[in-house]
């Protein structure tokens, strides 16, 4: 039977159906019954999520109505939550714990969810697989063999094993759309700085601004994934004394005529034939429905080269502060932002006559456990061949060089029975079009297109 969604469950309390601290503690049971296989919740915060499941029994009961009031959830491991430890999973910031909530958690609490606490990462947010010092080894819930991706590898699997209905993840290098991929789930990465990242930063580090790292929603449902999106997005702290978000609607509220770019073939990088296929099956069914689906376009960018200066600037801003960091000079980094500002000029044309472009978010479905050696060293089997793990970021950079939102979504299974998935990527600041999308292909999925 299906987990319920989290607007079905904030339907049944306000309805009275069910009280928020009957749901905090099934949502608990759940938690300390199936987690143990799987270590998804690696920070609890029972206590405090029973106080808030009280809180918001007392406001329903006052007649009081909020988008998300007494749905329990959890957040990923690498957002402040006052009180808690931001550890990033590396043992020197054990004992890190902020004093202010992250901008995204308070906008969640403000709706009034309930936090039960936070999920596994990848040592200090870099890697596909979410495995740490402090906190273990996260799996997937279908298959303990194998990761559930990372690094908001403990969100998506918190999401699939039914513990929680809404999760918050970050992605810099495919984070929100890779996990979300391989369990089957939504994930929002969105245009950048649509969502404020204030309170997800190295521990001790200031907030700074950041070319690529965004903060978005995980969910098991596509309709979750957009009232999320909603409660999140938006201005806040200096940047809100001036600027008021204003999204533009979506380029179209159906299928019919939508104009898509469908991708399966990357020059940067081998994609196994389910994930192709999974590309083939939602143009597809995005052709069945009425849209103009091409495979190649002329104005498409230079997937090589915007690989390559996103890969080179990716690797300055994560190592940043290490003794064996790559040293790039002022003049290079200053060719790579001219890159990038080239680059989205590039897809601003290209979106000018295609509306959508669907593409693998990762190579291949959830692999098996890779241990040992960084990440040059490592390969993943590809259609049969030995492949280089690093070249995998070619996927997820295609969206996050240029700053594009883009929105992850199940694509059916694998031959293995594994959860496949693609990536809808959309125009810069055009969030609501993936988003609606998604919604879309959701319908399809039971009851045909809309």
């Amino acid at each position: 039977m299906p987990h319920p969604t989290a607007r079905q469950l904030v339907a049944r309390l306000a309805a009275g159906e069910v009280r928020a601290l009957e749901l905090c503690e099934q949502a608990i049971a759940a938690i300390e019954t199936g987690d143990g296989a799987i270590n998804a919740v690696v920070v609890r915060d029972f206590a405090r999520a029973r106080e808030a499941a009280r809180a918001a029994d007392a406001a329903l009961a006052r007649g009081e109505r909020r988008p998300l009031l007494g749905l329990p959830i959890t957040v990923k491991e690498a957002f402040d939550v006052a009180g808690l430890p931001t550890t990033w999973g590396i043992s020197a910031f054990a004992g890190h714990r902020p004093t202010r909530d992250a901008a995204a958690v308070a906008r969640l609490k403000a709706a009034g969810a309930v936090l039960l606490g936070k999920t596994n990462v990848a040592t200090a947010l870099a890697d596909w697989q979410s495995v740490n010092p402090l906190f273990g080894r996260t799996c997937h819930p279908e298959d303990p063999a194998r990761t559930p991706g990372g690094s908001s590898g403990g969100s998506a699997a918190a999401l699939a094993a039914g513990f929680v209905a809404l999760e918050l993840g970050s992605d810099i290098g495919g984070s929100i759309r890779v996990p979300s991929v391989f369990c089957g789930l939504y994930g929002h990465k969105p245009s950048l700085e649509v969502i404020p990242s204030r309170g997800h930063a190295f521990p001790g580090s200031f907030d700074r601004p950041n070319l690529f790292n965004v903060v978005g929603p995980m969910a098991r449902d596509a309709d979750d994934l957009v009232l999320a999106f909603a409660l999140l997005a938006g201005a806040e702290g200096p940047h809100a004394t001036g600027w008021q978000l204003a999204l533009p609607p979506p380029r179209r509220e159906q299928i019919a005529g939508l104009r898509v770019l469908a991708l399966s073939h990357h020059p940067g990088c081998a994609t196994d034939a389910a994930i192709r296929a999974a590309v083939g099956r939602v143009a597809d069914a995005l052709a069945g429905a009425g849209a103009q689906v091409v495979h190649r376009h002329p104005r498409l960018p230079d997937l090589a080269a915007g690989q390559a200066v996103y890969e080179t600037l990716l690797m300055a801003i994560t190592t940043r502060g290490l003794p064996d960091a790559p040293a790039l000079s002022a003049a290079q980094w200053l060719d790579g932002l001219d890159a990038r500002a080239q680059a989205r000029a590039d897809w601003q044309r290209l979106f000018a006559e295609i509306d959508l472009v669907v593409a693998p978010a990762f190579g291949t479905a959830a692999f098996r456990h890779v241990t040992g050696g960084d990440w040059s060293a490592r390969r993943l089997p590809i259609d049969g061949e030995s492949t280089p793990y690093d070249q995998q970021l070619a996927w997820p950079g295609v969206a996050t060089f240029a700053g594009l939102p883009a929105t992850a979504v199940p694509a059916g299974r694998t031959p293995e029975g594994l959860p496949a998935g693609v990536q809808l990527i959309g125009p810069f600041l055009e969030d609501r079009t993936p988003l609606r999308v998604a919604q879309l292909l959701a319908t399809a999925g039971s009851d045909g297109p809309r």
